[in-house]
């Protein structure tokens, strides 16, 4: 994520999925994945869920984010910032 992030310009805020269908695909395993993290959160009110289980979806939810964001830079693809 560090190396990936390097070559992104930071910023603090949403961006809006599209543009090319790999940054639409990495936006759809992004929110699968965090819709396995909400059900995780659910499982552990039950059973024990072991902490690096909860660390490990966090951090791979980032990594969809932020590969979303590369490939876009990649393929000269305009990001799209979400405006309140």
């Amino acid at each position: 994520i560090d190396n990936f992030s390097q070559e992104l310009t930071p910023f603090k805020g949403f961006t809006l999925p599209g543009g090319h269908v790999v940054i639409s695909q990495c936006h759809i395993c992004r929110t699968v994945c965090r819709r396995a993290e909400r059900r995780i959160l659910t499982a552990n009110e039950q059973f024990d869920v072991p902490e690096g289980v909860m660390r490990y979806i966090n951090r791979l939810s980032d990594l969809l984010y932020t590969l979303s964001r590369w490939s876009g830079s990649k393929m000269g693809v305009e990001e799209k910032l979400w405006v309140k």
